[in-house]
C-alpha cells in the first residue's frame, strides 16, 4: 500500500502529465495505479490534496480519462466513508479515535480516504533503518516493489529501491516512494512505453551510478530532494558523477594530451643539420655519438 509520500509523488506526476498534455495513456496508467493500490485516510488526502486534484479530472475532456477519476473519487469517497464510520462506532464505545479533521468540501466531494496500513504511514516513515545500509536490498528489507500491473516497471523499481537503499538509513517506506517516483520520472519521460529501448537502460546507469562507492553524495541529494525526480533521470552520466570522480577524470584526459603531444615533439626535430657553407647535411653529436669509435666521425667544426 501507498504511504503518504508515495501518494503525493504520484498525484504530482499525475497531474504535471495532465498539465504537460502528454499521452492519455501516462494519465491512465497512474490513475490505474491510485485506484489499485492507494487506499489513504482522510488525513493523508488533505495533507497531499489528491481529492481536489483528482476531482477536477472527472470533467476532463479525454473520456476514459474523466471516467477512470470518477471511479478513483468514488472508492476514496466510500473509504470515507467507513472511516469515519468506524470513528463513530468507537466512540460510542468509549474508546479514544485518532483526531482528524474533517475532509474539506471540496476534498470530500473529489476523494475519499480509508484507514490507514497496517505499517503506520505517519510513523512508519519518521522511524530509520537498523540494520547495515551497505547490505539493503528490496529482499533484505522485505520490502515488495510489485507496485504496477508491468513486470517490466516492477524490475525497474526494485533495481531504484536497491541503489536508493544502499548505505541509506531512511525507513523502507521512504525509500520505496522515492523509487517508484524516480521510475515513474523516467517511465514518463520515454513517453510511457516500457518497451522504449532507452527506458530500462536509463534506469541501469541511475542503478550503477548510486552504486558506486566513490559516488555515496549521490542517493544521498536524491533521498533528500535535492534532486527532484524528474531532474535525476535527466542528468547525463557526465553530471551523475561526484565532485571527486570528475577532478579524476580531468587529470586523465590531461596526462593522456601530454602523452599523445610527446611523440609529436620527437618527430619534429630532425637528426641532421646542414652546413651554412656548403649545405652538406651532417649528423646532430647525440647522433654521431651512438657511432663505434672506428667509424669517422665529422666534428663540429664542419658546420663552421
Amino acid at each position: 500500500m501507498m504511504d503518504q509520500r508515495e501518494l503525493e509523488a504520484r498525484v504530482k506526476a499525475l497531474n504535471k502529465s495532465i498539465s504537460a498534455n502528454e499521452p492519455a495513456s501516462n494519465a491512465l496508467s497512474l490513475l490505474k495505479t491510485l485506484k489499485d493500490d492507494a487506499n489513504p485516510t482522510e488525513e493523508m488526502l488533505r495533507a497531499t490534496r489528491a481529492g481536489v486534484l483528482v476531482g477536477k479530472l472527472r470533467s476532463h475532456q479525454n473520456k476514459e480519462i474523466a471516467t477512470a477519476a470518477t471511479q478513483l473519487v468514488s472508492k476514496w469517497r466510500k473509504l470515507v466513508e467507513q472511516e469515519k464510520a468506524s470513528k463513530a462506532k468507537l466512540a460510542k464505545s468509549g474508546t479514544p479515535a485518532s483526531s482528524g479533521s474533517p475532509v474539506s468540501a471540496g476534498a470530500s466531494s473529489s476523494s475519499a480516504p480509508a484507514p490507514a496500513p497496517a505499517a503506520a504511514s505517519s510513523s512508519g516513515a519518521s522511524k530509520t533503518y537498523q540494520g547495515d545500509p551497505e547490505k539493503r536490498r528490496a529482499e533484505t528489507d522485505k520490502v515488495d516493489t510489485n507496485r504496477t500491473k508491468s513486470d517490466t516497471r516492477n524490475n525497474c523499481i526494485k533495481l531504484m529501491y536497491n541503489g536508493l537503499a544502499y548505505r541509506s538509513t531512511d525507513h523502507q517506506d521512504v525509500v520505496l516512494a522515492k523509487a517508484v517516483a524516480v521510475e515513474d520520472a523516467a517511465f514518463r519521460m520515454f513517453g510511457g512505453d516500457e518497451k522504449h529501448k532507452e527506458y530500462p537502460k536509463k534506469i541501469r546507469s541511475l542503478f550503477q551510478n548510486l552504486k558506486n562507492k566513490t559516488n555515496a553524495e549521490l542517493g544521498q541529494r536524491v533521498m533528500a530532494g535535492d534532486i527532484p525526480p524528474d531532474r535525476f533521470v535527466k542528468l547525463s552520466d557526465a553530471e551523475l558523477l561526484s565532485a571527486e570522480q570528475r577532478k579524476t577524470n580531468e587529470l586523465y584526459e590531461k596526462e593522456n594530451m601530454k602523452k599523445a603531444q610527446v611523440p609529436m615533439a620527437e618527430k619534429s626535430v630532425s637528426s641532421e643539420f646542414k652546413c651554412a657553407r656548403c649545405g652538406e647535411k651532417k649528423v646532430s653529436y647525440s647522433q654521431a655519438q651512438t657511432r663505434s669509435a672506428d667509424e669517422p666521425m665529422t666534428t663540429f667544426a664542419n658546420f663552421s
